[in-house]
């Protein structure tokens, strides 16, 4: 399968970006985290309590940031890596200089995987807090929470992980992908010869809006590709479900015969239940390979891989991406996790969402600079567009236009050790749709630009 070149950009050859440390894994992070957050946070504050001289002698009062991540719940498992990256990536910068010669404050925020309590700390960093940017999120529907608290404030969000799309607002820039830069290739990839020719699909979800509109649109794509609707079965369960007995049942029964393929929008710790019980069935990857949209090296540190070795996901990124940013970038984010007393210290791994995360701190920072201020989200907002960054997986380019990010495209297959062999990769960077083709040919999100006014075309 060939990503079609009208979406690619070549690769931009930059010098080094400043020095990344990084690293990540999650082994038993549900029942830690409380702990994990405490301990950050004390060293957080004693790191910025140490800052506040250094700032004012050098280009006056700390900038503050708003990192809302959850630090306990279902989703804790996904979001603590990303918090810790962030307050990585900000000490990083602050040892550098800072940002126009100010350190940088973190203040840090627990939404317990709590979608109500999403907004309610979003208010709080941007009203009580005046933090300048906030870097946040993983399901969209803590995103979709927090969007009218910062579009009715004029607020920044970075938000970092994958969704289905169907949004863009000038008060958010989207770091992961959207559905055109994982989900469509991914499935497109299991069509083609080299993917193994799948002629069946069982899409599996939780139950949210982005692994149904996800769904939507890959349904709609494969019945514009020919595939029969009786050949396409659909199911979701709720967070944290645990139970995945008889759906693993309904999948063995429909991948009977063959050609058959699991497509995986599960979140947060349900993951680790549905890739024990299918392997408890007897069921391989030879037999319906997984195609992961939400299961990276991060959710695998805290499982068993033996029976999900040969399983597939699709990402934008991997540990493995040999390049020597990434090299230094894991390097420097497993010796900052020994340093702060994190759970697995160096053992960490690193994944797509954490290197989202992390080069999201980097283009804030330099369109800030390119602003020359952080008092106007606007102006800051208008520096970011077309900003390049030298991430650890390679040049990513900001859009000009609809404010998500020109990134590759790799399909990944598990290996024993939780980490990912890359089968397929994108010819260059794949430019973000954020709405689909099969499902809304004629709608755009691009913001035309005028005199620092926005409208949507």
């Amino acid at each position: 399968m060939e990503t079609n070149k009208s979406q690619e950009i070549e690769n931009v050859n930059l010098t080094e970006a400043p020095s990344e440390e990084h690293g990540s894994s999650r082994r038993e992070f549900l029942g830690q985290t409380g702990r994990v957050a405490a301990g950050v946070g004390v060293a957080a504050l004693l790191g910025n309590l140490g800052n506040y001289a250094l700032s004012y002698a050098a280009g006056g009062p700390p900038i503050k940031i708003g990192i809302l991540h959850s630090l306990s719940g279902t989703m804790a498992i996904s979001e603590v890596s990303l918090r810790d990256v962030v307050l990585m990536a900000v000490e990083e910068i602050n040892k550098a200089g800072g940002v126009m010669g100010r350190q940088v404050e973190s203040v840090v925020v627990d939404p317990a995987s709590n979608w109500d309590l999403f907004a309610e700390k979003a208010k709080q960093l941007l009203l009580q807090d005046k933090v300048s940017v906030v870097f946040g999120c993983w399901t969209s529907v803590s995103r979709k929470s927090v969007l009218p608290v910062f579009e009715k404030n004029n607020g920044m969000l970075f938000y970092p992980v994958q969704y289905e799309g169907e949004e863009c607002s000038k008060n958010v820039f989207y770091t992961g992908a959207a559905v055109n830069q994982q989900a469509q290739p991914a499935v497109e990839y299991l069509m083609s010869p080299e993917g193994g020719s799948y002629k069946k699909f069982y899409l599996l979800g939780t139950d949210y809006v982005y692994p149904r509109t996800t769904n939507k649109i890959l349904r709609a794509m494969l019945l514009a590709k020919g595939v029969p609707a009786g050949n396409i079965a659909e199911e979701y369960t709720p967070f944290h479900h645990q139970d995945y007995q008889t759906i693993c049942g309904k999948i063995k029964k429909f991948a009977a015969g063959g050609g058959a393929a699991v497509i995986s929008t599960i979140n947060g710790d349900s993951n680790v239940p549905f890739y024990k019980e299918f392997g408890n069935q007897g069921l391989r990857a030879e037999d319906a390979p997984i195609m992961a949209f939400s299961v990276a090296e991060d959710e695998l540190r805290g499982m068993d891989t033996t029976a999900l070795v040969g399983h597939l996901a699709a990402w934008n990124y991997y540990q493995s991406v040999d390049t020597p940013q990434n090299k230094t970038f894991v390097a420097n984010f497993k010796a900052y996790c020994k340093r702060n007393n994190l759970p697995d210290g160096e053992s960490r791994v690193t994944d797509d969402p954490i290197e989202a995360a992390y080069f999201g701190v980097y283009v804030w920072k330099q369109a800030v600079e390119k602003a020359g201020t952080v008092d106007s989200v606007d102006k800051v907002r208008m520096a970011v567009y077309n900003q390049k960054f030298l991430a650890p997986g390679g040049t990513i380019m900001m859009d000009c236009c609809n404010q998500h990010t020109h990134k590759p495209v790799i399909i990944g297959e598990i290996l024993k050790d939780g980490q990912f062999k890359s089968v397929w990769r994108s010819k260059g960077l794949v430019k973000p749709e954020p709405w689909s083709e099969f499902t809304n040919p004629e709608k755009g999100c691009d913001w035309i630009t005028h005199q620092g006014t926005y409208q949507k075309k």
